[in-house]
């Protein structure tokens, strides 16, 4: 903390018994001053990670009373949104929506580390990532190595995956893409606009945390 200056003596102190109304005082001296900037840090259960348009703004929506700005465009968050998720008996815990990460973040490139920051914080990583991804493994690999440019610690955190807009998928798609999931992953398929596997994904997330 900046010392502020010593305080000088006030009119009071130079009274006397023949002058007991002095009309100056001493002046104080002038404190120390310096700029500083402070980093804030969010702090949540699960913070989750994707690139973006994977749905993540979307899912922190149906399963909070958040409500954070939607948009079929790269970029949609700009801040990142704090929901509080209701889970079974009363018990809850809290999601952050980081705006999206891209290849190149840990340098700056998008959004970059103003937003990768705020994982650090969060207890477990909740991957996403859709199921019209090119490459599943290929998009998991891009983003865990901006998070190891970052923070290799961040890399000692809990993780699971949840392969977003699977309303698209049938039967038979997501027992082939479980081949290609990445292996000793936790993974559900999820889809926030039916709803689909969002129990189950619930269920993960609190056994993980717990």
């Amino acid at each position: 903390m900046t010392p502020g200056g010593r305080g000088g003596k006030g009119n009071a102190f130079f009274a006397t018994s023949t002058h007991q109304a002095p009309q100056h005082a001493q002046p104080g001296e002038p404190g120390l001053e310096e700029w500083i900037i402070l980093e804030l840090k969010l702090l949540a259960d699960v913070g989750l990670v994707g690139f973006p348009n994977a749905g993540k703004s979307t899912l922190l929506s149906v399963v909070s009373a958040a409500k954070p700005k939607i948009g079929d465009y790269p970029f949609t968050t700009l801040t990142p949104n704090l929901g509080v998720v209701s889970y079974r008996e009363g018990r809850s815990f809290v999601m952050a929506d980081i705006p999206g990460i891209i290849e190149g973040a840990a340098e700056g490139k998008g959004l970059g580390i103003r937003f990768l920051r705020h994982i650090e914080r969060n207890s477990l990583l909740l991957f996403m990532i859709p199921a019209d991804a090119s490459n599943i493994q290929t998009e998991y690999d891009i983003l865990l190595n901006e998070l190891r440019k970052y923070n290799p610690e961040l890399l000692d955190k809990k993780r699971i995956l949840a392969v977003s807009k699977s309303d698209m998928l049938d039967e038979e798609l997501k027992t082939e893409m479980k081949r290609e999931l990445p292996a000793d992953l936790p993974a559900v398929f999820i889809s926030a606009i039916t709803n689909q596997g969002l129990t189950e994904l619930k269920d993960l997330i609190w056994s993980q945390l717990h």
